[in-house]
């Protein structure tokens, strides 16, 4: 298996100057402030995120730049501003596309920037579609519905164990899994039979399978796994996923610890840098693996814009878990110097050839 090498090293840049990161970033206290619920904002980011961040670039050596939302973006970028490369992880407000829009700008711009391009950023946060190219690929996931309404649900040909498996708003990340009680409304008529991933924390007569994330690091044929975190759910979780509710209280109903090593950690890691690798991912991302009845690892879903606070994010606890040389500042580190090859160069690496 692949492993990430400890680099942490700055791009060089020319005598006397810094190259200028803009960060691109939605910040949860301005969203509340307009009037967005705690649980609209879940994926957003705490001013503890971005502090980290500039800290970690500044000691980098690089100058950083608060730049903020998309659409602040947008009137910066129309009004002529520029960076040497703008550091995204905006998840975006609206659209079934929105995590794509930042990279989407930037590339019409001709602006290098970090992480997953538009393409890749539009697709994952589909959790049905991303599914369907990693069963093309031949790679193991659990089978799937997509229930538009209640009137879907008649139609549904799959079999669930008494309680559910995983339940997605559509188009939303895993911080937004649906509530046990719209997801135990939305069960009422699908066939009780075992088959399905039921959660990660067991409920009373349905025993817990096994839950691992592992991060990874670089692009392509250069991608590599940093680590593997399992996930166990206390019983007296609000939740029985690691959703929202629990995600918000995980130093209390979490128990995060390093996967075992041996041949299941190694087939673990093998499925998430295969996903991670077909899906095209860039620089980094994470993926979530549950293991199925037969006790094989199964994708569950991919995320190419992980959060990155130190203490919080599951990233950065993987980065920390595996002794990275700059701990939870692994992203940074790598992300920036990776994308960054020469500050000098005009054309950007995020932009692919016109066809002839």
């Amino acid at each position: 298996m692949k492993k990430t090498s400890q680099r942490s090293t700055p791009a060089s840049c020319p005598p006397g100057r810094s190259l200028t990161l803009g960060l691109v970033y939605d910040l949860r206290d301005d969203y509340l402030a307009e009037g967005f619920t705690e649980e609209q904002v879940a994926e957003f980011d705490s001013v503890g995120t971005i502090v980290a961040l500039e800290q970690t670039l500044q000691s980098l050596g690089y100058a950083t730049e608060r730049i903020g939302s998309g659409l602040t973006l947008a009137g910066q970028l129309a009004a002529g501003k520029r960076w040497d490369l703008v550091f995204n992880f905006a998840e975006g407000v609206r659209g079934r596309s929105r995590e794509a829009q930042v990279p989407a700008l930037l590339e019409m711009y001709g602006v290098r920037y970090t992480f997953s391009d538009p393409l890749v950023c539009a697709l994952t946060l589909d959790k049905a579609m991303t599914k369907r190219v990693i069963q093309s690929a031949g790679l193991h996931t659990p089978r799937f519905c997509v229930v538009s309404s209640s009137g879907d649900i008649g139609s549904v040909d799959l079999e669930f164990p008494s309680s559910p498996s995983l339940w997605r708003r559509h188009g939303q990340g895993r911080g937004r899994a649906l509530a046990d009680r719209i997801r135990g409304g939305l069960a009422k008529g699908l066939r009780p039979a075992a088959g399905a991933v039921p959660p990660a924390g067991a409920r009373r007569g349905v025993p817990a399978r096994r839950e691992f994330t592992t991060a990874l690091l670089g692009t392509g044929r250069d991608a590599a796994v940093l680590g593997t975190m399992e996930i166990t759910i206390r019983e007296d979780a609000p939740a029985t996923d690691y959703s929202y509710e629990v995600k918000e209280l995980c130093e209390q109903f979490v128990h995060y610890f390093p996967m075992p090593q041996g041949t299941l950690r190694e087939e673990v890691e093998g499925l998430a840098l295969r996903a991670y690798q077909v899906l095209e991912c860039r620089d980094t991302g994470r993926v979530d693996i549950r293991l199925d009845a037969r006790g094989r690892p199964a994708f569950i879903e991919i995320n190419p814009l992980p959060g990155i606070h130190p203490t919080h994010s599951d990233l950065p606890m993987i980065a920390t878990q595996e002794a990275w040389p700059t701990k939870s500042s692994s992203v940074a580190s790598f992300a920036a110097p990776s994308r960054v090859r020469s500050p000098c160069r005009a054309a950007s690496e995020n932009q692919r050839p016109d066809p002839a």
